[in-house]
């Protein structure tokens, strides 16, 4: 049963809406920012208008002065933190603004994390374990799916070991958000639909969390109705500004939910599978979950159930298992009509991996709320699932 006592963690501030991104100055001063690492890749950093562009204009009208780490790279490893530190510490910088998706806010949360409470990121993995608060952090949010923009979690690769991992703090939860759908108009197809996928992810995996509450249920649920909705869509075309600003809601959504309601199994195996293969996240999780989920099942049928109906399935006249057996349906033809592959074979995964990949799954952060407690034999079994679906 879920906890009767919890706690809800979010940015103090969070803005919504086009054009929001003209705010970041006035807000960097109101936190007396005074030097800015801006954290981002090389894509975005050189979009014309972009978001780094259009941040940049902001805070120069607010007088603030900034330097630009471009080194992040799709799942952040260790080196990319390891040289945002460098860049930090080189420019004699006070405080941190990511810009971007997920890779973009987890390397800026990692180098925040390692200015203030040493070098050994992997050391630190696990739940609460950050003794020392960041620099001041902002996020500026392009892409409607991981909701790093929001929380507590931070997902790095150990590149030495294909491992990721995950450092889950409240200290990490950036201080002020924004989401502007106008920015997320040129995201790439594939992407648009991997971290729609993803953003699907935590809704129902927080839906069925051991950890949920009636706070992150209405999160969940509005966020599985605006993605079944919207996500086809804003694939179909990403010009479509009402799609895009519905994703951005639902992400945020499932954001809210997860980082408080937590995971389950289909987040720590991607983990392993995403960081084993270098795997776009969003399509790992989206390729895992069928599988998973339905294994999940029988720990509590009338929520999956539900999720069938919030994904438009007509249940009328089924029995409970009837209708939580055509949630994983629902899935399934979601992920087909935005283009995601259907097994993990096609990302590259091997086999003779999933002994290590389950052990290592088991041992994830998200594994501890998956509402059915498995042992390493069944994830491999699911992994094995998965692989020949």
């Amino acid at each position: 049963m879920p906890e009767e006592n919890y706690d809800f963690m979010m940015p103090n501030v969070n803005f919504f809406g086009p054009g929001v991104v003209k705010k970041v100055g006035e807000r960097a001063k109101m936190l007396n920012m005074k030097k800015v690492l801006i954290v981002t890749d090389t894509f975005l950093r050189d979009l014309d208008n972009g978001p780094v562009k259009q941040a940049e204009s902001s805070l120069l009208k607010a007088d603030i002065a900034y330097v630009i780490f471009s080194g992040v790279e799709p799942n952040p490893k260790i080196r990319n933190v390891k040289e945002g530190k460098k860049a930090y510490i080189d420019n004699h910088c006070d405080s941190i603004i990511t810009i971007g998706g997920g890779s973009a806010h987890d390397c800026g949360k990692g180098i925040g994390i390692v200015l203030s409470n040493g070098d050994d990121l992997p050391a630190l993995a696990g739940i609460e374990t950050l003794e020392n608060p960041l620099p001041p952090l902002m996020a500026i949010n392009t892409t409607a799916g991981t909701a790093s923009e929001i929380t507590r979690h931070t997902v790095i690769t150990n590149e030495k070991t294909h491992l990721k991992f995950v450092v889950v703090s409240w200290r990490n939860v950036p201080l002020v958000s924004f989401n502007d759908p106008l920015l997320m108009l040129d995201i790439p197809t594939a992407l648009t639909a991997a971290t729609g996928m993803d953003a699907l992810t935590h809704c129902v995996e927080s839906y069925v969390s051991v950890n949920r509450n009636p706070i992150t249920d209405a999160q969940a649920i509005q966020g599985i109705k605006l993605i079944s909705k919207y996500l086809r869509r804003a694939v179909a075309n990403g010009h479509d500004v009402e799609a895009r600003t519905n994703m951005a809601y639902a992400s945020i959504l499932a954001g809210m939910a997860f980082n408080n309601a937590d995971l389950g199994y289909v987040h720590a195996m991607a983990h392993q599978l995403g960081g084993q293969y270098d795997a776009p996240h969003g399509v790992c999780c989206a390729v895992l979950m069928p599988t998973v989920e339905k294994w999940n099942i029988i720990s509590n049928p009338e929520r999956f159930s539900d999720i069938a109906e919030l994904l438009g399935e007509n249940i009328a006249g089924l029995s409970v298992m009837e209708a939580a057996d055509k949630s994983v349906e629902a899935m399934i033809r979601i992920s087909e009509d935005v283009g995601i592959p259907t097994n993990i074979k096609s990302l590259g995964a091997l086999p003779e991996d999933f002994d290590k990949m389950a052990e290592n799954a088991l041992k994830d952060g998200n594994a501890f709320s998956n509402p059915r407690i498995g042992n390493k034999e069944d994830i491999i079994n699911l992994y094995q699932q998965a692989y020949k679906a």
